[in-house]
């Protein structure tokens, strides 16, 4: 597994794809987020903002080997293996994106609630940044899955398909990246840092399902 996703990894790198979805996101943060504003209502942004760039980034990451190449790669460990370390480069990716995303925002955003009533501690609000952050990867990381080749075939139905799951995952009742940002946005307002334990542990589980759904389903069909 560490020799396919070190190759997964390189092969993502290497084809600069991942430019697109990263200046996006960057550009998403520049608009919308200033130094100085409520640390958490900062970090909900870009928690947000990370999910459909997670989603993207698993579209790169299954769709950016010939079908020989994917092969190649399946041959030794088999096709499952081989696109579970696709699913999880893609994963790994949004995460280190999001994380650097957050360390800056933390840094450069004012440490307290909004109207400066309540101080909120850095190290705090950073911590539970990170972890909405994670949620909003791992359900972005699920709607690329679920969105994608084995479950569908073609651009034109995948793309809508995943930009339609992006937006639900991020705005329907019950989602778990709806309760992270949401239990930030509330916490800026009291100035109570929240733990999204219960968003993560749900995001984890969806997650996991959305990867076992489509690694089963790629033994079965061919590009």
């Amino acid at each position: 597994m560490t020799a396919l996703l070190r190759y997964h990894a390189e092969l993502l790198l290497r084809s600069q794809r991942w430019l697109p979805p990263a200046i996006l996101y960057a550009a998403f943060l520049a608009v919308g987020v200033q130094g100085g504003q409520p640390v958490l209502d900062s970090l909900g942004y870009t928690a947000a903002g990370l999910l459909p760039v997670a989603a993207w980034l698993v579209r790169i990451c299954v769709t950016g080997e010939p079908p020989a190449a994917r092969a190649c790669a399946a041959a030794p460990r088999g096709p499952a293996r081989a696109h579970l370390a696709c699913l999880l480069t893609a994963l790994l990716a949004a995460v280190l994106l999001g994380t650097a995303a957050t360390v800056v925002l933390t840094l450069i955003s004012d440490p307290a609630s909004n109207g400066d009533r309540v101080p909120v501690p850095r190290p705090a609000a950073g911590a539970a940044g990170l972890a909405a952050v994670l949620v909003c990867a791992l359900l972005g990381a699920a709607v690329g899955a679920l969105t994608h080749w084995p479950l569908l075939r073609g651009a034109g139905r995948a793309v809508p398909a995943m930009l339609l799951g992006a937006l639900s995952a991020t705005v329907a009742a019950g989602s778990p990246a709806r309760a992270a940002v949401g239990d930030l946005v509330t916490g800026s307002q009291s100035g109570r840092v929240p733990v999204p334990l219960l968003p993560l542990a749900g995001a984890a589980l969806l997650t996991a399902a959305a990867f076992a759904l489509a690694c089963a389903l790629t033994a079965r069909r061919t590009p």
